[in-house]
């Protein structure tokens, strides 16, 4: 159902009082994009501009997602989850049907 970034975009429609913060490497380089609002942004990396090169590509491998109270303050980061797998996550994307 849908590419992992998509998925995680539309949970953040559906919850937009949270911010994913996505720990993930991408042909064996590490990077952390936030997802929020629908919007995905790397948070190491330039993002690309053309809009069809997806943030979070599909062969990327998720190492962990936390689970942030927004306004995200990368000072003072209110976590509501931290290190869920992408299993865990599953479940609550499932939630909110997506």
């Amino acid at each position: 159902m849908g590419h992992v970034g998509q998925r995680l975009e539309q949970y953040t429609i559906k919850r937009p009082d949270e911010v994913l913060l996505v720990e993930v490497a991408i042909a064996g380089e590490s990077d952390q994009i936030a997802i929020f609002r629908g919007f995905s942004s790397s948070l190491m990396h330039p993002t690309a501009a053309d809009p069809d090169i997806p943030v979070l590509p599909d062969e990327a491998e998720i190492i962990s997602i936390d689970r942030v109270k927004s306004p995200y303050n990368p000072k003072i980061p209110r976590y509501i989850q931290q290190g869920l797998t992408w299993e865990e996550m599953r479940s609550l994307l499932a939630e909110v049907g997506v």
